[in-house]
């Protein structure tokens, strides 16, 4: 099997639509995360947001290549939320993500498989109706050099349509570089060759 360089995400959070169930009300939010703190703090948000909820559900998965995830039922029966919400997360192959379902209890109990099938939908639905994009797995590197040998760098660079992420140019120059997964070992050679200039990776 190819090693994958590429992942799928989103970039703007999104609402699903309405999904009801004997007078229950489910919605579902898809929010992009790349950290535990935004984590927290989108479902800190939402609960102000929805105050009058009895529940707020989620699941999230963070990283491309050590990947962390987290279910919560948040007071409902075990394994009847977080981990319906995860089971789409995962079908739907996006990383970087938290799916919070929220419900308006309506008096009337759903079951464990009412429940298992309304925050999978409450889910599907937050997915549905988000922009997915395809992004690379990518590494950074830091170039240094001096100023005389920044057009032959700044060719490299241009050839190869590598992202500068960051840069200081004075006398001595300092490049920070975003170079795809797959051709990563190909430019720090290329580099590595080159007599005046250090590549390092970050």
């Amino acid at each position: 099997m190819i090693e994958s360089d590429i992942y799928k995400t989103i970039v703007k959070p999104a609402k699903g639509e309405l999904f009801k169930d004997k007078n229950s009300k489910f919605y579902g939010f898809a929010f992009p995360v790349s950290n535990e703190e935004q984590v927290k703090s989108h479902i800190e948000n939402l609960k102000k947001e929805h105050y009058s909820a009895r529940h707020w559900c989620y699941a999230y998965q963070l990283g491309t290549e050590n990947i962390q995830y987290r279910t919560n039922d948040d007071g409902e029966p075990n394994n009847s939320a977080g981990m319906p919400i995860y089971g789409q997360i995962q079908s739907f192959e996006v990383t970087n993500i938290l799916i919070i379902v929220i419900r308006y209890y309506g008096g009337v109990k759903l079951g464990v498989g009412g429940l298992i099938n309304a925050y999978r939908t409450g889910a599907q639905l937050a997915l549905e109706a988000v922009d997915i994009v395809e992004k690379t797995i990518n590494k950074e590197f830091q170039l240094n050099f001096e100023y005389k040998n920044m057009s032959k760098v700044m060719r490299i660079l241009k050839e190869n349509q590598i992202e500068i992420t960051n840069q200081r140019l004075e006398l001595n120059c300092l490049l920070e570089i975003s170079v795809r997964k797959r051709d990563s070992s190909k430019i720090f050679e290329l580099f590595d060759a080159f007599f005046g200039v250090t590549i390092d990776e970050l």
